[in-house]
């Protein structure tokens, strides 16, 4: 009786509430029936057909129960069922290369390059790194190595000699694709640096002493002694390899692992995130549930986040093989005005992208000269989302319907993410509800013990898009990963009792001064309402007296003139004296990784006293 006592509350105040449209009142009564059934069945499973409107939870610890189950296919196969609904539907367009293709033709392409690897002696089980920025190739390959049974690792563009040298290394990489360079790096160039024998090696047949397992480089766009350019590999294949290519798929189980995804994890040097095929056609398959993609007529969507992420090959190529989903790629590398073309001109109705991506195109100068009216939601996601900048994409973009979403690369990458009926406040002050299947669990960092709702702890996650190892790392496997099963994300947050979760920071950014505590995001967050601030980051910085102090590195509207003494002012009184920056910097620019999070470590050090 109590939870229909709130229940009833609830409808009552969307009722009075200006927020909501009928709709959205109707299918609250719809979700209450409906919860109410699981939580009376099911006991603590918190129903995720719709937004949770019932305060279920009393501890942090919830579990995404679904009427939706789970899908039991390869990437090979999700594309195939799309080809065979919308064969004339176009599937991609890269604008910067003028590349289109309908899911028919991305079909035969995928097929000609997964029989041209074969020609080339790989085989199931096979690693090959690809290397370069958004291009059409590089979606062709994920879908050609998926369907060959070959792993696709994902190499970061901007990786310098060492690093590359490290990830190929790690994961021995049997082929490389790349183009000739990109921006300032000259990939090719790099690769002779660490396999000279390349130069007098026959195409194909590269033996190298750094990268023992590696035998061929294919180059996209230019003819390089020693390496094979990609009209070599798609015109390798003939019919007993398309043949082969048949017969590999009744040996491809979607339990096995088809993408490498190079990310620090929470500590540490680079470490290869490995998911299956179950991973990230389940991971997009849900994805996509929440934003509306099943009943939506047609979606576009621009996608500015690079391939080599998790964000952009599984949010991108995966959701459009999984949804049927039209993808636009405004540019090779991320450009805020080349966005805004191509939600013009393409008439895109989501959008992809960081924060910082976001500020990037809300503060390009022509803005308003856009024709945005397409629009109608996206995801924001990849750091913390301040609350000014979402409303801005609200008012700004046309964005009604922009979710916020968290998750990270070890989980396939998405495991909370709002929905586009939550009222503005769950959209702005948290990261929404947990995803179709998965359980999640808020934890004392020392204890290991679930903390009450609202407490702050550490983020665990169990399911179906836990990845399956490091690769090649099991000492790192299972400093993340516990004998039960649940991934440590090295994130902290907070649940309430709807199971809407807020982030408050990492574990290891948390700036501890005197003893206090002290989480950035919620510091960035209160900066972000200031009338003259743009964008803000808090870091942490060493000090004899306190352990460490707080730094806020600010940009400033354009146009705008503040001093450190102003921001100060604002700040006392409406948060705790404990978190007023005691440094305050004005700044230009952030280092960014190409992914576009701001690298706070080439922050901290500013400050020297």
């Amino acid at each position: 009786m109590r939870l229909l006592y709130f229940a009833l509350k609830n409808l009552r105040n969307m009722v009075s509430s200006q927020l909501f449209t009928l709709d959205d009142v109707t299918q609250a009564c719809s979700n209450t029936v409906r919860n109410l059934g699981v939580i009376f069945d099911q006991g603590i499973g918190l129903h995720v057909d719709g937004p949770p409107i019932i305060p279920t939870l009393t501890t942090s610890y919830v579990h995404g129960t679904s009427s939706t189950s789970l899908l039991h296919m390869t990437v090979a196969e999700s594309l195939q069922r799309s080809v065979e609904r919308w064969p004339d539907r176009e599937a991609m367009a890269f604008l910067q290369d003028g590349v289109r293709k309908t899911f028919a033709q991305f079909q035969q392409d995928v097929d000609q390059a997964a029989a041209g690897l074969l020609a080339l002696g790989m085989k199931k089980g096979d690693r090959l790194g690809m290397w370069g920025p958004n291009t059409y190739e590089w979606v062709l390959f994920q879908f050609a190595t998926a369907k060959a049974g070959i792993i696709l690792v994902a190499v970061n563009p901007a990786y310098q000699v060492q690093e590359v040298e490290f990830a190929l290394q790690k994961v021995g990489c049997k082929a490389v694709v790349c183009p000739t360079q990109f921006k300032t790096l000259n990939y090719c160039d790099m690769l002779r640096k660490i396999c000279p024998e390349i130069e007098t090696s026959s195409p194909g047949d590269i033996k190298s002493s750094r990268l023992p397992e590696l035998r061929s480089v294919i180059v996209l766009d230019s003819r390089q002694p020693g390496m094979l350019h990609f009209e070599d590999v798609m015109q390798a294949g003939g019919s007993q390899h398309m043949q082969q290519l048949q017969d590999l798929q009744k040996k491809i189980s979607f339990d096995d692992p088809i993408n490498i995804q190079f990310t620090s994890g929470t500590t540490g040097a680079p470490k290869g995130a490995t998911l299956s095929h179950h991973n990230i056609i389940n991971n997009s398959y849900f994805i996509g549930r929440r934003l509306g993609y099943h009943w939506r007529p047609h979606t576009r969507v621009c996608v500015p986040v690079p391939l080599y992420h998790c964000f952009g090959s599984v949010g991108g190529g995966i959701s459009m093989a999984v949804h049927g989903i039209s993808t636009v790629f405004p540019s090779r590398g991320y450009d805020g005005k080349a966005n805004l073309a191509a939600i013009e001109s393409e008439r895109c109705t989501f959008i992809y992208g960081t924060p910082t991506m976001y500020v990037d195109m809300l503060n390009q100068p022509d803005l308003t000269k856009y024709d945005l009216s397409s629009v109608e939601g996206g995801i924001m996601a990849g750091s913390p989302c301040p609350q000014e900048l979402v409303k801005k994409v609200f008012s700004d973009l046309n964005a009604k319907e922009i979710t916020l979403g968290y998750g990270t690369t070890e989980n396939s990458p998405v495991t909370f993410l709002a929905s586009p009926l939550d009222n503005v406040e769950r959209k702005t002050e948290t990261v929404g509800y947990i995803t179709d299947h998965l359980e999640a669990k808020i934890v004392d960092p020392t204890t290991g013990m679930v903390v009450p709702v609202g407490t702050s702890g550490e983020i665990m996650i169990r399911g179906y898009c836990v990845m399956l190892e490091y690769w090649n790392d099991r000492a790192k496997t299972d400093e993340c990963i516990t004998k039960d099963r649940w991934y440590k994300t090295g994130d902290i947050g907070s649940m309430d009792t709807y199971g809407y979760c807020r982030i408050d920071g990492r574990i290891k950014d948390m700036i501890i001064r005197g003893g206090e505590n002290i989480y950035p995001a919620e510091i960035e967050q209160f900066l972000h309402r200031h009338p003259k601030v743009k964008e803000a980051q808090v870091v942490g910085v060493k000090d004899e007296r306190m352990g460490e102090e707080i730094c806020a590195c600010i940009k400033l509207v354009d146009g705008a003139d503040c001093t450190a003494e102003e921001i100060k002012a604002y700040c006392k009184g409406q948060i705790s004296h404990f978190k007023i920056p005691r440094y305050v910097l004005f700044v230009t620019s952030y280092p960014l990784t190409i992914t576009g999070k701001v690298i706070s470590s080439v922050l901290a050090p500013l400050p020297s006293s």
